[in-house]
């Protein structure tokens, strides 16, 4: 983790993407004033998993995987957060430890604010208020879809079904190729399998014409087949 200048809430053209795009512009000042923000290299840790908040981060640049972990070491990705995204703000608000760890998926910039700066701002505008309230709710449903795929779907599915959602996260790049660079072990502990598994199916979905790979990269060559694959409803 490396301190870094912070940028300008005011000027900032993420801030639009997160819920501190609905603040006036009157509190922007307070907001810039009390943050910090850090730059952390792919692979470091933002926070544990068991520790306590001391208040929420924003991405301004790059990306996290959240995950959980057991005594075996056995990991699951259980959310994927990129630039706009806010990280801690569960656990903040319910006055818990984190569930879990966030780490970089890649080199990524975050804002960090203190829980007193948070809960003030929250005090002064409902409609802030209103944004968490909505991106709770929104947090839960897609914790009740994942379970529901967890228990339901195949793992060909699921993994046909992530990779829709990757493309859907992070977008594509110059190439078609998607614009993350997560590795195949990261890929089955988002899919809830194992690594070799992952590989398998992969060569599978190429060998179908669904994808094709290029050492971490993946180009989707036919979208609705597996959206088909996945059982995705229209």
């Amino acid at each position: 983790m490396q301190r870094i200048p912070i940028p300008n809430c005011e000027t900032c053209p993420i801030r639009s993407q997160s819920l501190f795009g609905v603040l006036q512009e009157h509190q922007l000042p307070e907001l810039s004033s009390s943050k910090g923000c850090y730059f952390f290299r792919r692979g470091e840790v933002i926070f544990h998993e068991g520790s306590y908040p001391a208040g929420i981060y924003c991405i301004h640049q790059g990306s996290v995987k959240l995950y959980r972990s057991d005594s075996g070491g056995n990991v699951v990705i259980v959310r994927l957060a990129r630039a706009g995204d806010l990280l801690g703000y569960r656990a903040l608000l319910s006055n818990e430890r984190y569930t879990a760890t966030a780490e970089a998926l890649e080199d990524t910039t975050l804002c960090f604010i203190p829980r007193q700066t948070f809960f003030e701002l929250l005090r002064q505008n409902t409609d802030l208020m209103a944004a968490v309230t909505e991106l709770l709710a929104r947090d839960l449903r897609a914790a009740e879809t994942r379970l529901a795929s967890l228990a339901q779907k195949s793992v060909p599915q699921r993994l046909a079904e992530i990779l829709l959602y990757l493309r859907e996260l992070f977008g594509e790049d110059e190439t078609g190729a998607l614009k993350t660079t997560m590795t195949r072990r990261e890929l089955a502990e988002l899919v809830g399998t194992a690594p070799e598994t992952v590989i398998r199916l992969l060569s599978d979905f190429q060998r179908r014409k669904l994808i094709s790979t290029d050492h971490r990269h993946i180009r989707i060559l036919d979208p609705a087949g597996l959206a088909y694959l996945a059982d995705l409803e229209d």
